[in-house]
């Protein structure tokens, strides 16, 4: 077999195309949360507490940052530790686990709902079948 063959093999198996599909969609679905998360619940936060916004809260660790810069600009002047960014992190975190935790009690109560179909009985199983049966009628 040759190595474009093998690849093709590889490339076309069921369990590679799940992961690549998998993967786009989790991209995708990323992309969603930041803006949940970045547009909507991070401002919503924000003007319940007064307009804070997180995204600029940081302890500068360097004198080289002058007070009230935005946090981009004050981690291009200095060491500055942005723990306002790691909140709306940690939020954005706290939404996809809570959305994947629905999804995936969703598949498992599909899963638990769809009737168990019995197995074809084996080659064994299906001669003591036929054994006992013969049997049974005897007199």
């Amino acid at each position: 077999m040759g190595l474009m063959s093998e690849f093709k093999e590889f490339a076309v198996r069921g369990n590679v195309v799940d992961l690549a599909v998998g993967v786009v969609i989790g991209a995708a679905f990323g992309k969603i949360v930041d803006s949940l998360v970045g547009d909507l619940i991070m401002p919503a936060i924000g003007a319940v507490t007064g307009g804070l916004d997180f995204s600029n809260y940081y302890l500068r660790l360097s004198s080289a940052i002058p007070e009230n810069l935005p946090y981009a600009e004050a981690k291009k002047a200095g060491a500055a530790l942005g723990w306002g960014n790691f909140v709306t992190v940690v939020v954005g975190f706290l939404i996809v686990a809570a959305a994947l935790f629905l999804v995936m009690k969703v598949v498992n109560r599909f899963r638990r709902q769809q009737p168990a179909t019995p197995a074809a009985p084996t080659k064994t199983e299906a001669l003591l079948t036929d054994i006992r049966d013969l049997l049974a009628t005897r007199p």
